[in-house]
């Protein structure tokens, strides 16, 4: 009884007038008997509710509570000139998925020609297969600079002031879409990738012919598009087990680095905030059951791991310690709440292509969650 007269004497009149500070200021401002009457019906109720989270600050606590339309989020006029842009880059990327699930490799052709050096339709048959290989793997590669430059258009436009990184991300989901697809375009490449050790085979071989000479009285207009410098940047590219995500990881570093101007909380909110509405939506049914298939769960879930990683390179704490203002533990209990077929890769991302994961300002219970 106690507890239904502080309800009825003191919450109830307490969110009433709450509720009347916040209606906007116009002709049909409510009064506080009207505020009061509408707190009894239903739809009130769950508005009391969410009152109530925000005066015990449990909102506050667990961070950014909203969902990420990843499926239907549409550009605004002001998001469609860096939508246009993105959009351009973004396109092909099936393609580039296409080609890389594709990829099947010399290795037969190259393992004839090295084991019968003095033959030289062998070595033409390699040099045959491999060349148009390495056409593809410059096409990768390209499309990876690409990337990049989509990248620092979209921090550009979801960091600048004077909007909060969570504004941002409220207002402009196409833009967070777009965001979204990046890291998830990534991370399913590399998972290709690290499946693909022919790439980094056919990509020696290439190498160590075109620097002897061995066949120097064919054809090699090859070398037209992947000359010396190329074959370098091409070479350390796919030395990387994460080659797109390293990518990623140098452009955003960068874009902190040469916009001197903007806070470097600006863009560790952005990935904080993406990481933590990924996290809830993930988390909450009454979000989940929005998305109209499984698979934008794990888009959702790719997305989630992606901008930990980002912010782990680039905040000087990195996303695991204590002062994250990334949940750690609960992203890693979302992903463990899933099928093992489907986030293995991700948990494996989480181990070994973050920065400060050994660090020993990591509690060990999250190590210990990794393991």
């Amino acid at each position: 009884m106690m507890l239904r007269a502080f309800v009825l004497h003191f919450l109830f009149p307490l969110c009433g007038y709450l509720l009347l500070l916040c209606q906007p200021c116009s002709d049909n401002i409510l009064t506080l008997d009207a505020s009061l009457s509408v707190l009894s019906s239903v739809s009130c109720r769950n508005q009391m509710g969410n009152l109530l989270k925000v005066l015990t600050c449990t909102e506050l606590e667990q961070g950014p509570n909203f969902f990420l339309d990843f499926e239907n989020a549409q550009p605004t006029d002001e998001e469609r000139e860096v939508w246009n842009q993105v959009n351009s880059v973004l396109q092909d990327s099936d393609s580039i998925l296409s080609g890389l699930q594709a990829y099947k490799g010399a290795g037969q052709e190259i393992r004839d020609a090295i084991q019968n050096p003095n033959d030289m339709t062998l070595q033409e048959k390699a040099w045959n297969a491999v060349c148009p290989l390495v056409i593809k793997l410059k096409t990768f590669y390209d499309f990876s600079t690409r990337l990049e430059e989509a990248l620092k258009s979209l921090l550009e436009s979801l960091t600048c002031p004077p909007l909060t990184p969570t504004q941002h991300l409220e207002r402009e989901q196409a833009l967070a879409k777009q965001f979204a697809e990046i890291l998830h375009f990534t991370l399913r490449f590399d998972e290709l990738k690290m499946r693909i050790p022919a790439i980094q085979n056919d990509f020696s071989y290439y190498r160590r012919t075109i620097s002897r000479n061995r066949l120097n009285n064919m054809n090699l207009d090859i070398e037209n598009q992947v000359n010396n410098e190329m074959a370098n940047k091409m070479s350390l590219f796919y030395a990387e087990a994460t080659p797109m995500l390293k990518t990623l990881s140098n452009a955003t570093t960068n874009f902190v680095t040469e916009n001197k101007t903007l806070p470097l909380d600006n863009t560790t909110d952005c990935l904080s905030t993406m990481a933590s509405v990924c996290k809830v939506m993930l988390e909450t049914p009454e979000y989940s059951s929005r998305f109209s298939s499984n698979e934008t769960l794990l888009f959702c879930m790719r997305v989630m791991v992606g901008v930990i990683i980002l912010y782990d390179h680039v905040h000087p704490n990195g996303a695991f310690n204590k002062s994250s203002k990334i949940d750690m533990k609960g992203c890693i209990k979302v992903l463990k709440d899933q099928p093992a077929d489907n986030v293995e890769g991700l948990l494996n991302a989480l181990k070994f292509t973050t920065k400060h994961l050994n660090d020993e300002s990591t509690p060990k219970n999250i190590r210990a969650m990794l393991q």
